[in-house]
């Protein structure tokens, strides 16, 4: 059935590059109607909802007789909806959020409008500069950044005191030493000293990235999946260690909503982008009271350093298909105003403009976000590899590995998987 999913989304991309690409085509230049009714796709929980009314109100404000309408999408399943959404101009969003890793698979195949004379309008220079290289194809940029977010570590402070925990550790043995010391002290199965679904490959790269190891790297003309290195199986042993000792998140579950556990008492560490935080000490949703016992630092690596986690984050960019090519320039134009910029940075995702890093403030959440992503990563810059996170290869072997699976064995069947669906 994955399989099947693939080959169809292959096929709509090819086609939608294919209809850009027409003589008599011409929504992805620009034009389009004075007034329209618009869609934004944003996706999970990730942007504020001060942000999203902000948008609205103030792009309806600007074009009157114009209307936005903001669709919440939820990331698991997300490339298929969008390759499906992207083929026609009757059921397309305008403007869309996609994840920085997923971009190139749409960027590659003209599912975006050509963004390059505007980048200057959009921030320039001061746009993350490995985003824009990331959307660039031949010398043309068709998405802009929305924001980017490394990880770093919450801890429970209560829960390292009593656990006799009396600093931060500074070294990855370190770290698996306090994870495990939690777990045992809680004396209970589900409990988390160190929270780690098992289908959380992101955080997982973090051991594999740590221990040399990679997901895959250029061969010849193409890719090839290089889990089976040694050093990648010592990267993934090193999950499947710190899974049995440390976590009581089921092997069959992603890494998508931290707050139920956290907010139970059942977390004493977990590796989280800076805007969790906010989802925490939300009155409504979150636990303000549990969040006040919150410290952050960046995951240690092997060499003392920061680990190198993922570098995660968004793009945003306007469908080509979209009749509405011009006023889903104006929504670029105010998610990336200095207004838009500063309620995202004030809410602790990383500005895509790199002057309102300091809107981030100077506490110890705005350190530890600067100190991981001193040391952030990014998945291999393949054009298919959103087709790997499509089809959920990597949920699939880490959950697999974190069932107690053998790792050797399960590294050579996803590399033989990420280097078909890589060429």
């Amino acid at each position: 059935m994955k399989k099947t999913l693939a080959v169809a989304a292959t096929t709509a991309l090819l086609a939608v590059a294919s209809a850009c690409g027409s003589e008599d085509d011409g929504d992805s230049k620009g034009g389009g109607p004075d007034k329209a009714d618009l869609v934004v796709w944003l996706n999970g929980a990730d942007t504020p909802q001060p942000a999203r009314d902000w948008l609205k109100k103030t792009f309806e404000e600007q074009n009157p007789g114009s209307t936005l309408t903001i669709e919440q999408q939820e990331w698991e399943g997300l490339v298929e909806r969008l390759t499906t959404a992207l083929t026609s101009a009757d059921q397309t969003p305008d403007v869309v959020e996609v994840g920085n890793t997923q971009a190139p698979t749409f960027t590659t195949v003209g599912a975006f409008s050509d963004l390059t004379d505007d980048l200057a309008d959009l921030g320039g220079d001061d746009l993350l500069p490995g985003f824009v290289d990331g959307a660039t194809v031949d010398g043309k940029t068709y998405a802009v950044p929305y924001y980017a977010g490394s990880t770093y570590v919450f801890y429970r402070k209560d829960l390292f005191e009593d656990a006799g925990i009396t600093a931060v550790p500074t070294t990855m043995d370190e770290f698996v030493h306090a994870a495990t010391k939690l777990k045992e002290k809680s004396g209970k199965a589900d409990f988390s000293g160190y929270w780690l679904p098992g289908k959380d490959w992101r955080d997982g790269a973090a051991l594999l990235w740590d221990a040399g190891g990679d997901f895959a790297a250029p061969d010849g003309d193409g890719w090839k999946g290089t889990l089976s290195t040694p050093e990648s199986i010592a990267g993934l042993t090193a999950f499947q260690d710190l899974y049995d000792a440390a976590s009581g998140a089921p092997a069959d579950a992603n890494e998508a909503d931290p707050v139920t556990p956290f907010c139970a008492g059942k977390i004493g560490m977990m590796s989280r982008p800076g805007w969790v935080y906010g989802m925490l000490t939300d009155p409504k949703s979150g636990c303000p009271k549990l969040a006040k016992n919150v410290g952050v630092f960046a995951l240690p690596g092997s060499d003392g350093g920061p680990a190198p986690v993922l570098l995660g984050g968004s793009d945003i960019a306007i469908s080509a298909k979209s009749p509405n090519q011009d006023l889903s320039r104006k929504v670029l134009a105010l998610m990336l105003s200095d207004e838009y910029q500063t309620i995202l940075a004030e809410a602790g995702l990383t500005p895509a403009r790199e002057s309102f890093a300091s809107k981030l403030g100077d506490d110890e959440f705005a350190r530890a976000t600067v100190e991981a992503a001193s040391n952030a990563k990014l998945t291999p810059a393949a054009a298919a590899w959103a087709t790997v996170e499509g089809k959920f290869v990597l949920e699939d072997l880490y959950s697999e590995i974190a069932q107690g699976g053998d790792v050797a064995k399960l590294a050579a069947e996803a590399d033989e998987t990420i280097t078909a669906e890589l060429n």
